[in-house]
């Protein structure tokens, strides 16, 4: 029992005392109140102690239990600590808990400066502003349906919905309107309404044409299918229809890797490895318009493709070589060649994976495979930014249609948020796991909803909110 025994009993015995003479005498300033308990093991008798508050000098403080009230227990405030040597007559001071004296006392050491703060800051954080708020994506939906990689993913104009193209051959109509609740999890999983059957081979690319009344996908089979797009409310349960299926477009005679559609128009771009771009215009008898072939040879097969928004007669490709070239519609023939074959070795690790042009500014971005993203004046086709952006090579980019923020996806299994003015990434969101050190293959933004996506080798396709 020790000294804890004894100071249970001091501090009973004053409180005790302390009511007794506040009774006898309430006019009495001051009372003496003298404790004649003897110690255990025959001590002298206690000197007389403080008057009023009883003084506790040996920490660390007791934890009173059994069958004494909690209301027996001084309160912390009333906790005195004894005057210092020379001022044995002097009353000390009560001190409020968090002093460093008091801590000293209770023997906290290194976990007096502990606190709460940060989990009372994380329970009552609240964003401001919308602007923040638009900057931070949360996942939301997980498309899980096909059997193989997610080669494109692309939304609908106006509805909450997309379309996925996999290396399973197939592509999938998913509606996010209609939802599996998961327990435990904020994730809702998505099935898909409709599937679209048709390609002999891995599809790679998919496109919605503005009036998203088609899309169109493009094959390592070479074709292009015209696919109508079915009703929204479609019973994902019903009969499959093949009438979907509207026409296909031959001309290539290898993979087509890219496909690009112009807005507020029913042209249609491709890029093939058979080393050509062509212009379709798939509503008409002889689609085919144009096709794209460079000058000069070395250029190796088109990678990517994309119409320049801010000049609708023109479109841009990038190589394999790296080489980025602007062409003209109507002619042809190259309008400039962007300042992008720079640093090219000769190998693909250096090649352009993905291009897309700026939807207001005459700016061109490519994807490289040697991790950077690279920015261009379409005017010049001099180089105006250049920066490191991700951890492997960079597979995928979009552009918000207010033309503020680029998104990127990577190999890295990370897909990232940029400032266009300011060139700095503003989120990184790990969303894929790696298959045969791949990840990400493609990122979309929604036209006019605030969704984001990706699609990567595993199988899934993930929305953001």
């Amino acid at each position: 029992m020790g000294s804890g025994f004894k100071l249970a009993r001091q501090v009973e015995r004053a409180v005790q005392e302390r009511e007794k003479n506040q009774k006898e005498s309430k006019k009495t300033a001051k009372i003496g109140i003298t404790s004649h308990a003897c110690k255990p093991g025959g001590e002298d008798e206690m000197p007389p102690s403080q008057p009023v508050t009883p003084i506790i000098n040996v920490p660390p403080p007791v934890r009173l239990s059994g069958s004494r009230a909690t209301s027996e227990i001084p309160p912390i405030s009333s906790v005195s600590i004894p005057a210092a040597a020379g001022s044995k007559g002097a009353a000390a001071a009560p001190i409020a808990a968090g002093d460093e004296p008091f801590e000293s006392a209770l023997g906290l050491g290194e976990l007096a400066s502990l606190t709460v703060t940060n989990e009372a800051e994380a329970l009552s954080y609240e964003v401001n502003t919308k602007e923040e708020f638009r900057k931070t994506w949360s996942p939301k939906f997980t498309l899980r349906s096909h059997f193989d990689s997610i080669r494109s993913i692309y939304f609908h104009p106006t509805e909450s919905a997309l379309i996925t193209a996999s290396e399973d051959h197939s592509l999938k109509l998913w509606n996010l309107q209609k939802t599996v609740p998961q327990k435990k999890s904020n994730i809702l999983d998505v099935e898909p309404i409709y599937t679209f059957r048709g390609h002999s081979a891995p599809v790679l690319s998919v496109v919605i044409n503005s009036t998203s009344e088609m899309c169109f996908s493009g094959s390592a089979d070479s074709t292009i299918i015209c696919w109508s797009i079915p009703s929204l409310d479609i019973d994902p349960y019903g009969p499959y229809n093949s009438e979907n299926l509207s026409g296909i477009l031959v001309a290539h005679t290898d993979a087509v890797w890219d496909l690009a559609v112009q807005t507020g128009s029913l042209q249609l771009l491709s890029a093939s490895a058979d080393g050509t771009c062509r212009l379709w215009s798939p509503t008409l008898k002889s689609p085919l318009l144009n096709s794209y072939i460079p000058e000069q040879e070395g250029y190796g097969v088109p990678t990517s493709i994309d119409f320049i928004r801010t000049e609708t007669s023109q479109m841009v490709a990038s190589y394999s070589s790296a080489q980025c070239v602007i062409y003209d519609l109507e002619t042809a023939a190259p309008v400039v060649a962007l300042d992008s074959a720079k640093t090219y070795n000769n190998s693909p690790s250096t090649q352009i994976n993905k291009v897309v042009s700026h939807p207001t500014l005459p700016l061109t971005v490519t994807a490289h495979e040697d991790r950077h993203i690279r920015f261009f004046d379409n005017n010049t086709g001099k180089q105006i930014h250049t920066m490191v952006a991700h951890l492997d090579a960079v597979t995928s980019l979009a552009v918000d249609p207010n033309g503020l923020y680029l998104l990127s996806g990577s190999h890295d299994c990370s897909i990232r948020l940029w400032n266009l003015d300011s060139k700095t990434c503003v989120q990184e969101i790990t969303s894929h796991r790696k298959k045969f050190d791949e990840a990400i293959y493609d990122v979309a933004f929604h036209p006019n909803r605030p969704y984001i996506a990706s699609a990567g080798a595993d199988g899934l396709a993930k929305v953001f909110v």
